[in-house]
């Protein structure tokens, strides 16, 4: 039995386990850095330990500093979590060492099945199909060249050492294949401090499929079923869900035979994951595993009951699996949504700040799994993941409605993220219908934007909601002035119906309000179409707004933006104008706005780190063309120029630190 754990991670994943060792009686202890002193995880443990430093190697990847607290806190084990040390071998084998227990595979599976190269020679042996192409590192270009002729384009680079979709290249054509390779071996290099690059057939408009598998020291192997991680940007996942659509019983228990039957072959314990990519005719094959636990495992706890990380605990302790395959029973359907610290609108760009409000979604089968609240700083130095929304259903369709709805009333201030852009995803009815592959998202979208226009009706009730919250606060206002009134003259009755126009970009709604004689009960007519709507007691200092509307519940929400009101449901945002229908009137007369010139300069998009400047001064710039790479929370990212012209400055320098904001570049004047 296990008595005290020491969690090597940070954020979500580390509350998450917390939880579980609490359940358990397991004592805790925690590590931090100096950006994480309030973080959630380090307030939670029984212990936290300050680990000094800010970025990712002064601090979670110190295996001697974290190895040294285990020591002196007398740990019995290390649980690594996803990320940071968790597919690192040599730290594996360090705390075996000093008599600590890794929670998760040994050393020596870490080390095979971390190794695509490896890995995929094992799952030759293993009998599980893999995808065409090279099986060996390739030692140069022109080897590059000799393994394209034969393998055939189009055709994916893929770096040995790691994941992640860091260092990975598409090449559609021949011509394309040397700048992939020079680009792809430096990624590389970078991320995992190993260049080689292998080739394998790239499968077009494929789908992410995974099986989660687990086994103990005596034998036993077990597949949970399997995930749909489809929805993805970047190589980065974004929504998952379990059981994946159109995989029925027999193609389960195929996919789960042959990811058991390579866990047998690479001699491998506790949790891990096979990964498959699954073409347009159903056939499968071999990917990667991944030799932790996944970011997306709570889909899978839904669906079954399991506690992944307590059965993690059990085999770490040397106990046998407590259930047989047999006993397994996927029961329902849960759907994740990955919460980051992201621009959607400015190119998906990491975000950074204090998290000033914070509020979670509640409710049945609504699951939150966080690593923040209110007073959180979220820096640089870290990967943007600060939260999973997951619910769970009965069907697809419920789970996923139920999502949308936690989604609408999940509320982050201080810090800019992607809420309103997984909702979007959500609400497409290529994802209702269950139309996914992993380009889903680069044909449904405009950069943030869909490309479907969004319901008609999303529009009327966010009008209703914020018509709501204007309406009542005048009314409020009013109503504290009354006091204030001279009882001399006539007063004017009260009216029982009051009429706005409510603009939001090019629609405009005529919206017409009635307060019933029930209490915070109205009557909507918005274009002419009738609602009733109920509100509970309205705290106008709240973000969150619950109406009931034609007996349906609905979440919104609301922020006011200066002299306008802005509002966000099911993944639509918009900034609403609202006014009397006098005023409205007088708004035809009013100048229509003033365009603003755009700048001489490029600023920053984000703060981060400049890894790479692109251009010089006295150079020709084209709309597009990058002129420096940026690196924050683990991810590269380029900064584009947003017009043709000259460089006459360049204002910054490689491994220089920037915030968002700054000035970049700037244009010589160019003669009229």
């Amino acid at each position: 039995m296990l008595k005290k754990i020491l969690i090597a991670n940070r954020g979500e994943i580390a509350v998450r386990i917390l939880r579980t060792c609490k359940k358990l009686g397991i004592a805790t202890v925690a590590v931090y850095s100096e950006p994480d002193m309030r973080s959630l995880h380090a307030l939670e443990a029984d212990e936290a330990v300050f680990l000094g430093g800010s970025t990712a190697a002064e601090s979670y990847l110190d295996m001697g500093k974290i190895l040294g607290v285990a020591q002196e806190k007398q740990c019995d084990a290390i649980h690594p979590g996803y990320g940071f040390l968790s597919e690192n071998p040599k730290f594996a084998r360090m705390a075996e060492d000093v008599g600590i227990t890794f929670v998760g595979p040994s050393a020596a599976a870490i080390e095979k099945m971390g190794d695509k190269v490896s890995s995929r020679h094992i799952a030759e042996k293993a009998g599980v199909p893999v995808i065409p192409g090279g099986t060996e590192p390739l030692a140069d270009f022109a080897a590059a060249c000799r393994a394209a002729e034969e393998t055939g384009y189009p055709l994916i680079l893929k770096p040995a050492g790691g994941g992640g979709g860091k260092g990975m290249r598409i090449v559609e054509q021949k011509d394309a294949l040397e700048s992939a390779w020079n680009a792809s071996r430096a990624e590389a290099q970078k991320a995992f401090g190993d260049d080689r690059i292998f080739i394998e057939r790239y499968i077009s408009r494929p789908r992410h499929i995974e099986i989660q598998v687990i086994a103990d020291g005596f034998g036993n192997a077990l597949y949970l079923g399997e995930r749909e991680c489809s929805i993805q940007r970047r190589y980065q996942k974004v929504i998952e869900e379990a059981p994946a659509p159109g995989v029925d019983a027999a193609l389960r228990e195929k996919m789960g035979a042959v990811a058991c039957s390579l866990v047998h072959q690479a001699g491998y314990t506790n949790a891990g994951t096979v990964e498959f990519v699954m073409d347009a005719q159903g056939e499968f094959f071999f990917l990667e595993m991944n030799t932790r636990l996944q970011v997306e495992h709570p889909v899978t706890e839904m669906v079954t009951g399991l506690d992944l990380v307590e059965m993690q605990l059990d085999i770490a302790a040397g106990k046998p699996l407590k259930v047989a395959q047999k006993d397994l029973q996927i029961k329902g359907w849960a759907i994740e949504a990955r919460i980051c610290a992201e621009d959607p609108d400015k190119a998906f760009f990491p975000a950074t700040g204090l998290v000033t409000r914070y509020a979670e979604p509640r409710g049945r089968h609504v699951r939150v799994d966080s690593g923040i609240h209110a007073g959180s700083l979220i820096s640089v130095f870290y990967d943007s993941l600060l939260a999973k929304i997951i619910c769970w259903g009965k069907t697809r369709e419920q789970a996923r409605t139920r999502l949308i709805g936690a989604l609408n009333g999940y509320h982050i201030e201080g810090v800019t993220t992607n809420v309103d852009f997984v909702n979007r995803i959500l609400n497409l009815k290529a994802f209702s219908d269950g139309k996914l592959t992993t380009d889903f998202i680069p044909e449904h979208f405009n950069g943030a934007e869909a490309k479907e226009p969004p319901p008609r009706e999303h529009l009327r009730r966010l009008a209703m909601a914020v018509t709501l919250i204007f309406h009542c606060r005048n009314t409020l206002m009013r109503e504290s002035l009354k006091p204030m009134v001279s009882p001399i003259g006539t007063s004017i009755p009260p009216r029982d119906q009051h009429e706005y126009r409510v603009k939001c970009g090019d629609d405009v709604f005529e919206v017409r309000l009635r307060l019933n004689s029930a209490e915070n009960n109205w009557t909507f007519s918005i274009n002419g179409r009738d609602y009733d709507v109920t509100h509970p007691p309205l705290e106008f200092y709240r973000r969150r707004l619950k109406l009931t509307i034609n007996g349906l519940v609905h979440r919104f929400i609301i922020r006011f933006a200066g002299n306008f009101i802005a509002g966000s449901y099911c993944g639509v945002n918009r900034i609403f104008e609202i006014y009397t229908p006098r005023e409205w009137e007088l708004a035809t007369h009013m100048p229509s706005p003033i365009k603003r010139v755009s700048e001489n300069v490029i600023r920053c998009p984000m703060p981060g780190q400049v890894v790479e400047v692109r251009v010089k001064p006295g150079e020709r710039v084209y709309k597009g063309q990058e002129v420096a790479i940026l690196e924050s929370m683990k991810m590269e990212s380029g900064v584009a120029s947003p017009r043709d012209g000259i460089v006459d400055e360049v204002r910054v320098k490689k491994q220089q630190t920037v915030e968002s904001g700054d000035i970049l570049v700037t244009f010589a004047k160019e003669p009229a």
